[in-house]
């Protein structure tokens, strides 16, 4: 299985990010691309806020991105069948289902 690792940095590969976020995630690129050392991506949801990823400089323990989905194991099972291995959904005491995942460049997702 494909699992990126675990490491603290920042964006150090373009193509790999902005594929995982806009082809893995469904995430709407809004500037930038592959190629490019600057991209803009936001989730459809016109309220949500906008990802701004910068090749360059590694950026140590940045936090984590959260995002909010209908079905989180639905989003899960997406991931697991294109080769990804997230950690297993779990309920939290609060009320809501999650997991983690790191992006391309082992930043922390849930």
């Amino acid at each position: 299985m494909r699992r990126f690792p675990r490491s603290l940095c920042g964006f150090t590969n373009m193509t790999e990010s902005v594929r995982f976020y806009r082809d893995v995630l469904g995430i709407e690129l809004l500037y930038g691309g592959e190629n490019a050392g600057f991209s803009s991506l936001r989730a459809r949801d016109a309220q949500s806020a906008i990802l701004n990823l910068e090749q360059g400089d590694t950026v140590t323990r940045w936090g984590r991105l959260i995002f909010y989905v209908t079905d989180v194991d639905a989003l899960w099972t997406h991931l697991n069948e294109r080769g990804f291995d997230p950690e297993i959904p779990e309920d939290a005491s609060w009320g809501e289902r999650y997991f983690h995942i790191p992006d391309a460049d082992g930043h922390e997702l849930t």
